[in-house]
């Protein structure tokens, strides 16, 4: 067993290269509709499943999220919304392995089916019972409410890329009770039935080893980071420990 620290980013950066590797991806990619609904996660996700099919350009992780989390005096226009909101580039839909730039899980919603794959990324984990909730700011339910008729409608698989610095206590169904009260301040809370996938499933998807959760937290650039013990036979070990080395240094998000 060998333990690693995480960032967040480099957490991002490791979803992101499983779910490229991903098999029902792959498979949705020769035909069907993959949709990768835009947030920081997903931008990630977004720019590794693009290079491998190469068709990368046009693409910007920077801009790819409608709602964002900042510190507070975070970077907004006098009307409370990102300065950056009118550069949004839509959500990336790819069909029969082509994007086709511009359009949003609004856009083909409608015409989503039974072996098509969303990925949508998600504010909250209860990782030991495997549930993940998303954060409502729009009246009308957001992008989660739109994927959610084709989940439950059609059967659509719903994947959730998440990091584990989005851990939680307790059942998100009870918080989201609570918080979702009329009354109650803040944005609402969803959970959602879909495939939680973390830094612990990458880890296990590419390599084989196994990981656990045994420590979080740092200063210096590791606020937010986790810590991962791996454990695994001789060449899973150490699979997991050049695969977690190639992607240690990614650099903080930025926008």
């Amino acid at each position: 067993m060998k333990q690693f620290l995480i960032t967040p980013a480099a957490g991002k950066r490791l979803i992101a290269k499983a779910l490229a590797e991903n098999k029902a991806i792959n498979k949705v990619l020769e035909s069907g509709t993959l949709v990768i609904i835009a947030g920081t996660t997903n931008g990630y996700v977004a720019e590794e499943i693009l290079s491998k099919i190469n068709q990368i350009n046009g693409f910007s992780v920077r801009r790819f999220f409608r709602g964002i989390v900042l510190p507070p005096g975070g970077p907004v226009s006098d009307s409370g919304r990102l300065k950056y909101e009118s550069a949004f580039p839509g959500d990336v839909v790819i069909n029969d392995g082509t994007w086709k730039k511009g359009l949003t899980i609004f856009d083909v919603v409608d015409d989503l089916k039974e072996g098509d794959v969303i990925l949508k990324g998600a504010n909250a984990l209860n990782y030991r019972d495997k549930q993940a909730a998303v954060y409502i700011g729009d009246p009308h339910g957001g992008t989660i409410s739109a994927s959610i008729q084709a989940v439950v409608g059609r059967r659509v698989r719903l994947i959730l890329p998440v990091g584990m610095e989005k851990r939680i206590l307790g059942d998100l169904n009870d918080l989201a009770r609570r918080l979702n009260v009329p009354g109650a301040n803040g944005p609402r809370l969803l959970p959602v039935p879909g495939e939680v996938f973390t830094e612990i499933e990458a880890i296990h998807e590419l390599t084989g080893a196994k990981a656990e959760l045994v420590a979080g937290g740092g200063v210096g650039g590791a606020e937010g980071s986790i810590w991962l013990a791996v454990s695994g036979e001789g060449d899973e070990l150490k699979a997991a420990e050049k695969l977690i080395l190639s992607i240690a240094s990614e650099k903080p998000f930025e926008f």
